[in-house]
């Protein structure tokens, strides 16, 4: 047996090398530096580490190869594009991720026990969420650009593993905490396993875990269609379940609720861009010719998902849920450009799960704002009267609310009418009516929030709004700021996207 040297191109991997190295020197951190010290290096670290590598993806755009590692990882357009979203998202998230208030003080203490007590007068902060940030944020880079089933599989593990320990980690109500994250953890290893089994059944249909090798037996119709069929669906629910499309979706709600709110806008953001990434190379390249198989599926997963989402999100009266809800609909939305298969559908993709990252992030941030003496309010009927306890968070939270909602001026109304004017293309005329639709009853209770924070009298039940820190207010200020400039000025980013966004196969 000859050993084969690998043929590594440092240059196109360097974004993702980056991060990695940034997430290994936080491991360090936490072994070595003080306690004291520990959470300034550790976000001063992560924030130098995801700037730096979104410095480099600037610098390799435009740039292609099929073999940057070995045949594993592809760089084209999208994936220079996916990478700089979930970058800026991750950049964004860190702010909010860095108010310790929101996390336990020890994370392998018993709920309510005298040692996580003691923790807690000691001032501990549980600052391994850093590099658990870090890797995560590696797995993701990694995701959508991978070219072979393996390779797609540790990556999909590594972004998961990290967010399911973090999604346990809230400082308040720790028992639901633990429980979502457990929630999370099982039904996310049924879904690798649904995954490992799509996989074994495209490898026993073309003989090739590579996308290339798939793709050619997909063109060539080679293999037994059966095979490649299930192994197809099996695929589909590892992917679907990542984004929480019906009928995979039951984990979100539970999830957005229990886990720390900086992490449930991190992962709704940055775990969406990271999985649409991966499912939009392998839609448009790998299985481009089998549509007549996956099509007719995937568009009614799409429906169910919209609809499904739009109007259970009105009976909801707790804000993080609501918002759970709110992307199980997005995520229909967004199957639309998968379901498209067009040019329009791949860069209006890509710019709504941008625009859409970005809004997520800014509005789970104000929801931290909301508190009363046993921590984040989330309650609905105690939002009653927000615009006046605070302006700033009302206001910011209804910029959001609206761009969620598609209004014009919005980045949300930029995304979808360009995703359902690339559906409409492709025929997909019921997608889009049913998106139309659903749009219309989602901006029923996004506006129905509105009304309650700025035209309802606010009852004295202890709810206030805490000042923002420094770090809080830059994530929901730099959120508005893209939202707004997306909605009013679009044409920079969609010509930027338009330019890159070609697969190379």
């Amino acid at each position: 047996m000859i050993f084969t040297a690998p043929v590594l191109n440092y240059t196109l991997l360097s974004p993702i090398l980056i991060v990695l190295g940034g997430a290994l020197i936080g491991v360090l951190v936490e072994a070595f530096v003080s306690r004291a010290l520990r959470p300034v290096v550790q976000l001063t670290l992560s924030l130098g580490t995801f700037m730096l590598a979104l410095m480099q993806v600037w610098r390799i755009r435009g740039e292609e190869s099929l073999t940057p590692a070995m045949g594993s990882l592809v760089i084209d357009g999208p994936a220079v594009l996916i990478q700089g979203a979930i970058l800026v998202i991750a950049i964004i998230s860190i702010f909010l991720i860095a108010d310790a208030e929101h996390f336990t003080p020890l994370a392998a203490a018993l709920p309510g026990s005298e040692e996580e007590r003691e923790a807690a007068q000691a001032g501990n902060q549980v600052t391994e969420v850093y590099p658990l940030t870090t890797f995560a944020v590696a797995g993701m880079m990694i995701f959508p650009i991978a070219s072979d089933l393996i390779m797609l599989f540790v990556a999909l593990e590594v972004l998961s593993l990290p967010l399911y320990l973090m999604a346990g980690l809230s400082r308040r109500r720790r028992l639901a905490s633990q429980e979502s994250a457990l929630k999370y953890f099982l039904l996310g290893s049924f879904a690798s396993a649904f995954f490992l089994f799509g996989a074994a059944y495209l490898y026993g249909y073309s003989g090739s875990i590579t996308f290339s090798g798939i793709r050619e037996s997909v063109v060539g119709g080679s293999g037994n269609d059966v095979l490649l069929l299930i192994g197809m669906a099996f695929l589909t629910i590892g992917l679907l379940f990542k984004v929480g499309a019906v009928p995979f979706h039951s984990w979100s709600p539970d999830v957005y609720q229990g886990a720390p709110t900086p992490i449930t806008a991190f992962m709704a953001a940055a775990t969406k861009v990271a999985a649409f990434g991966a499912m939009l190379r392998i839609y448009y390249t790998v299985f481009a010719n089998a549509e007549w198989s996956w099509n007719p599926v995937i568009s009614a997963i799409a429906i169910t998902s919209m609809l499904l989402g739009s109007l259970v999100a009105i009976s909801q009266r707790d804000v993080k849920r609501m918002l759970a809800y709110s992307s199980i609909a997005h995520a229909g939305f967004l199957l639309s450009g998968i379901i498209a298969l067009n040019k329009a559908g791949l860069d209006a993709t890509i710019f709504y799960l941008f625009a859409y990252g970005v809004a997520t992030v800014g509005g789970f941030a104000v929801v931290t704002l909301v508190r009363d003496s046993s921590g984040e309010v989330t309650d609905l009927n105690r939002w009653k009267g927000l615009g006046k306890r605070s302006p700033f968070a009302a206001s910011a939270f209804a910029l959001f609310l609206l761009a969620f909602a598609g209004i014009p001026l919005t980045s949300g109304f930029i995304g979808k009418f360009s995703i359902f004017s690339a559906a409409y293309e492709n025929g997909a005329t019921a997608v889009v009516i049913t998106g139309v639709l659903s749009s219309a009853i989602a901006a029923f209770f996004y506006i129905r929030v509105i009304v309650l924070m700025f035209f309802t009298d606010a009852v004295e039940d202890g709810t206030a709004v805490e000042i923002p820190s420094i770090l809080t207010r830059a994530t929901i200020v730099i959120a508005a700021v893209i939202t707004l400039v997306l909605g009013v000025y679009p044409a920079p980013v969609l010509d930027f996207i338009t330019e890159l966004a070609i697969f190379i196969r």
